[in-house]
């Protein structure tokens, strides 16, 4: 599961996301959201729900996303062939 796939809650990223840090996350989402990647919407509860969803021009870079993901699994299984994995 990923942000490309709808709106998710921090939590659901932080589960779905192996070994982050909240502060990682955290910061990282910041930092998307800086450069206009996630829209970020702050629901005014107790406790604050906040959810995360890509901008249009995040969903844009999604093809070279899946094609960087390819690529690694491609290499992996080249890694696992040679026996250096």
């Amino acid at each position: 599961m990923s942000i490309s796939t709808g709106t998710k809650r921090f939590n659901e990223l932080q589960r779905n996301i192996p070994g982050i840090t909240q502060s990682i996350l955290t910061r990282h989402l910041r930092q998307l959201e800086k450069d206009k990647l996630v829209h970020r919407t702050v629901y005014p509860e107790v406790p604050p729900r906040v959810e995360y969803r890509l901008t249009q021009l995040g969903r844009s870079f999604q093809g070279v996303l899946d094609e960087v993901e390819k690529w690694g699994l491609t290499y992996i299984e080249f890694l696992h062939q040679e026996e250096l994995l």
